[in-house]
């Protein structure tokens, strides 16, 4: 069963993420696309001619891809919390090398605010990951999911979850890698066609993996992961089309200052029992 969720996992990305155009379109006062929509475009860019500008770059962004679904796929079979992190920070590195490995300035530009990015969140996560530690004694996913729910007593942790959500998903205020009015999405701005592609379902697996890392402060509660998952969504939405987009030096700042604190404060809590 865990295998067919993995296969699966792109694909439910993809309706996610139409799901969330359609809310956000809501909020706005628009009709918005259909729920397929994101797969539409998928084949659309199946269609278009691939551009290639060197082979590693477009293996770069394979690598992303096959990785993130890696780590998306550890996290379903309930391996260690610590060891995905990790994984997924090297999908991650995979991405700012793409945009490394060549010559235009907007791919650089990009490459160099998603590596701040990474700066920002991955200490959060690693924190969050040492919290269940500390409070099970363990790193296992699957075993976390047996457990209580740990939302009351790692409720700084998932605070500091919701401020790299938006950095992930690429929502405001925190979308300063791929700004879209400045440098047409950062690191991928110089794939096209099928190469795209890649990057384009790498967006959904992201969705999966941040709302699974949302779902074990649930435990066993299947009921309060479905109002966690469904509050999150709604809010990360709601604030997306709230606000306007920080710049670097302002999203590392908000985002370790509070995370940090968040996270730490925590982690002392739950050393001491509190």
């Amino acid at each position: 069963m865990n295998t067919v969720w993995i296969i699966l996992a792109p694909l439910i990305g993809g309706l996610l993420y139409g799901v969330e155009r359609i809310v956000r379109a809501r909020m706005q006062g628009r009709k918005g696309p259909p729920l397929l929509q994101p797969f539409y475009d998928m084949f659309k860019l199946l269609d278009k001619r691939p551009l290639l500008v060197n082979p590693a770059h477009v293996l770069l962004g394979i690598m992303h891809f096959i990785t993130l679904w890696i780590a998306v796929g550890l996290i379903i079979t309930g391996t260690n919390l610590l060891f995905v992190i990790f994984v997924h920070l090297l999908a991650s590195i995979f991405l700012v090398a793409s945009g490394f490995s060549v010559r235009s300035v907007y791919s650089h530009i990009g490459a160099n605010r998603e590596l701040l990015t990474m700066v920002a969140y991955e200490p959060l996560l690693i924190l969050i990951a040492a919290g269940f530690y500390l409070k099970n004694g363990y790193f296992s996913i699957e075993l976390i999911h047996e457990g209580e729910p740990l939302l009351g007593s790692l409720w700084m942790l998932f605070g500091a979850l919701l401020l790299v959500i938006p950095i992930k998903l690429k929502k405001s205020p925190f979308d300063a890698a791929e700004a879209h009015q400045e440098i047409v999405g950062g690191v991928e701005v110089e794939y096209s066609g099928v190469y795209f592609e890649f990057l384009y379902m790498a967006k959904w697996l992201e969705y999966i993996f941040v709302y699974l890392l949302v779902i074990l402060f649930a435990g066993n509660s299947v009921m309060m992961a479905i109002v966690l998952v469904s509050s999150v969504f709604l809010l990360v939405n709601l604030v997306d089309n709230a606000t306007a987009r920080v710049r670097i030096p302002h999203l590392i700042a908000i985002t370790l200052g509070i995370g940090l604190t968040l996270s730490i404060l925590n982690l002392i809590g739950v050393g001491y029992g509190l």
